[in-house]
């Protein structure tokens, strides 16, 4: 039987690898993200055609409440309830604490985390409904460990870890798993967009900081793939995973094992 999902940030990197996994399953997936109209359109009608269903794409701007429970609401009325939430949306800034701009640790924080709350907010009763749901949040590796000039993301993503936590033991008893997965770092847009501010940061090339930091910290010295983060996703929205919740599944190349 088709599920109904709904996944934040997924025009592009894992997010839409993750919409692709969940298509493929057969189930009625609600994108959203900001693109190109004509691209946007096309990532639609590709997962209408994976799923042999329905796909829709919602462009809600992650930092308005108003329009992240529309998303909810919106998906609810097209698919008929919301079975799966997957939080992805997120951005990133690299800078030094004492010159970290306030309007960037904002932006951050209202994206990263906060966003994450109101989409669990708003499913929840959903959910509860049907007395199933899976509510899987996309922390980081830096959910557990932090790195120099990423204070804001860092900060959002050990948030996460906590409003994972909390949720899972409020809606144990309904049927609901609330799981993290960790991702250590994946070659998406995201990281490719942070590799320049990065070099200057740290007075390195761009091709150092691939290697001596971000592959530095992962002992496998490759970077994990999308499709490996939505193959984990799709695992936890199974009905084998009904007695995980309330956890973090690390990803991340042996990153957090020291």
């Amino acid at each position: 039987m088709a599920r109904n999902v709904v996944v934040t940030g997924s025009t592009s990197g894992i997010g839409l690898a993750i919409a692709n996994v969940f298509a493929e399953a057969g189930d009625r997936v609600a994108i959203n993200g900001f693109g190109e109209t004509q691209e946007i359109e096309a990532q639609v009608h590709r997962l209408q055609q994976l799923s042999k269903t329905d796909a829709m794409h919602h462009a809600a701007d992650m930092t308005k409440p108003e329009e992240i429970a529309d998303l909810i609401a919106a998906t609810s009325r097209r698919f008929g309830s919301v079975d799966i939430l997957v939080n992805n949306a997120g951005v990133q800034h690299i800078d030094k604490i004492e010159d970290f701009p306030i309007d960037a640790w904002d932006k951050i924080i209202a994206i990263n985390l906060s966003s994450s709350f109101h989409t669990i907010r708003a499913v929840i009763p959903l959910m509860k409904t049907k007395k199933w749901g899976r509510i899987i949040n996309i922390a980081s590796a830096h959910a557990l460990v932090a790195s120099p000039f990423k204070s804001a993301y860092v900060a959002a993503k050990h948030g996460i870890l906590g409003l994972t936590k909390t949720a899972a033991l409020e809606l144990a008893e309904f049927g609901i798993t609330v799981n993290a997965i960790c991702p250590g770092y994946v070659l998406t847009p995201l990281v490719e967009r942070q590799i320049p501010d990065t070099a200057r940061a740290r007075g390195m090339t761009e091709e150092e900081v691939k290697t001596e930091v971000l592959l530095k910290a992962q002992p496998t010295k490759d970077f994990v793939k999308a499709e490996d983060v939505a193959a984990l996703a799709l695992y936890l929205a199974s009905d084998a995973a009904r007695q995980v919740t309330g956890t973090h599944l690390s990803i991340d190349g042996g990153w957090t094992a020291a």
